[in-house]
């Protein structure tokens, strides 16, 4: 078990952690979710030691070992890949380190031999001997393959650097293990092994995420990190997110009856927790859910985002036509061929192996870069509006939110006066005096709620989102879902979030060096389609 006792943390007059006081016990997952810089990090850090609080204290129940995912890539760029794997167990590699050094020696003594002894069997204990194949093992499962065992971590592409230091963190059996956004640099396959790999797990993990596809499979608990406080819910995270969001609707429904109230949070309890006999934790997230009481569900304090597009316009029967377009960037090709048509209430999920395909090919019908080959052409019908990659290049003024905004302002709005505007700014949660900041001093996450109120303003009936989810905390993430879901418009969409792309999508295309792979069907059938599965080893050999 690992608990925290009285944790207070502050910086300034800015107070992270208010006399905190929480357990994490064996046998449970704990996905920590909270607003972007409520603390989340923070905590874990906290909790290993990286940190130390103003007040309080970390317990360990004795003998139990502690592993983090390390986040700092360049520590170990002199070790190898399979070194880097091995430290992750400090004190097995240091009996190795201890053991190499009395076998060097040349005048070995008998006092080197006890010692050796005794080391070799603290080794044996620990796994030691088979620890490199265990290593190996992990890295295989992580896509990083025996090519780059030996290879030194400086050598190593950075994609390649995160799965190695996941492989790290993993390696040995952690009593605890402290994972901060272990998805990052991952593809859908590697995702979906970690997530049986946590599934299975006996141990305490306590791990941040924005990916909620993944809280879901891996997590049979919530730590909520909200007004300095940390509070426990059993649950993954769309159990906590719509558990809350009921009995938000429960307190302010002032007509129904105690009773039927009751019944219905009763029913939505039941029916989590068959749902959740089905999943890969199925035994302990059904067992945990079974224990819930109506008393533990609570309505969130959390603030989200209005994201609302409304078509000034229905989109005609002529949408986009894209036939034959190919490109390449330094000889490298990104995609060839590629052929389709989107139609009408389409919303399509556009992927490939290549992520600099997606967005290349988005600058490309967005009239921001030329194609090698093909042709694209929109209907006269279409109101176009698109939330690019990098937005970097819409906020070097000195403007204030408000003077950015008003730039936009379509021609169909005659009267764009500031109260009109805030409405727009109020939307994505910039109230008071917030519309008088800067741009230029705005947080990423900031920047992408402003593109969005600029988005919105437009009035499109088409979107185009090229990870849209990038810098945004949970809560603006789960609207901007609903928001696309609820668009009556044409949507044009690639994300890292699973549950984005499968709520969304209802057709996916590739777009591969040999061509277009599209298919009717949801992001998930798409990567469990056998026939999917052999055309797409074809389209990148």
């Amino acid at each position: 078990m690992i608990s925290a006792r009285n944790i207070t943390l502050a910086y300034g007059k800015r107070v992270l952690f208010d006399e905190v006081n929480i357990n994490f016990v064996k046998g449970n997952c704990y996905g920590v979710i909270g607003a972007n810089g409520a603390g989340k990090s923070t905590f874990l850090k906290i909790l290993s030691g990286e940190i130390e609080p103003n007040k309080g204290t970390i317990e360990i129940t004795t003998g139990e070992r502690l592993a983090v995912l390390n986040q700092n890539q360049f520590q170990f760029d002199e070790q190898t890949v399979l070194n880097t794997v091995l430290m992750g167990h400090k004190k097995m590699w240091s009996i190795s380190q201890e053991r190499e050094l009395i076998y060097a020696k040349e005048d070995f003594s008998e006092a080197d031999g006890i010692r050796a002894g005794e080391l070799e069997g603290e080794f044996g204990e620990m796994g030691g001997y088979t620890a490199e194949s265990d290593a190996a093992t992990f890295l295989n499962d992580l896509g990083v393959t025996e090519m780059y065992h030996q290879t030194l971590m400086k050598d190593m592409p950075s994609n390649m650097k995160l799965r190695v230091l996941l492989a790290q963190a993993l390696f040995g059996n952690p009593d605890i293990l402290l994972l901060d956004e272990p998805t990052n640099g991952l593809d859908i396959e590697t995702i979906g092994w970690l997530e049986n790999f946590l599934a299975d797990y006996e141990n305490i993990v306590l791990v941040v995420s924005h990916d909620r596809h993944f809280l879901d499979a891996v997590c049979t608990h919530v730590a909520d990190v909200d007004r300095q406080k940390i509070k426990v819910f059993t649950g993954n995270y769309t159990f906590w997110y719509e558990s809350s969001q009921l009995m938000a609707r429960q307190i302010n429904d002032k007509n129904k009856k105690t009773e039927d109230k009751r019944q219905a949070l009763l029913d939505f309890i039941a029916r989590f927790s068959a749902n959740a006999s089905k999943s890969k934790q199925a035994t302990s997230r059904k067992k945990a859910l079974e224990k819930l009481t109506i008393d533990e569900i609570e309505p969130s304090n959390r603030k989200y985002p209005g994201i609302i597009f409304q078509p000034l316009r229905e989109v005609g029967n002529q949408i986009l036509h894209v036939e034959g377009l190919s490109k390449s960037v330094d000889g490298r090709l990104l995609f060839n061929k590629i052929n389709f048509t989107v139609n009408k209430g389409e919303k399509i999920a556009l992927i490939s192996k290549d992520a600099l395909a997606i967005t290349a090919f988005f600058e490309i019908i967005n009239d921001l870069q030329p194609a090698d080959a093909g042709k694209y052409e929109w209907g006269t019908t279409i109101t176009k509006s698109y939330l690019p990659v990098e937005n970097t290049q819409f906020f070097n003024s000195d403007d204030s939110l408000m003077e950015w905004l008003r730039q936009f302002v379509p021609a169909h709005v005659t009267d764009a006066d500031e109260p009109f505007l805030r409405g727009f700014l109020g939307k994505m949660l910039f109230s008071g005096d917030d519309i008088q900041k800067k741009t230029k001093v705005l947080s990423g996450g900031e920047k992408v709620r402003c593109m969005v109120s600029r988005m919105m303003l437009q009035s499109p009936n088409c979107v185009m989102l090229d990870q849209p989810t990038n810098h945004l905390d949970l809560e603006s993430l789960q609207s901007f879902n609903e928001g696309c879901i609820n668009f009556p418009g044409v949507v044009l969409l690639t994300s890292h979030d699973h549950t984005f792309m499968q709520t969304v999508a209802t057709r996916i295309i590739e777009l591969t060096p040999k061509g277009t792979i599209d298919r009717l069907m949801t992001f998930d059938e798409y990567f469990e389609d056998k026939r999917v599965h052999q055309l797409r080893e074809e389209m990148y050999a």
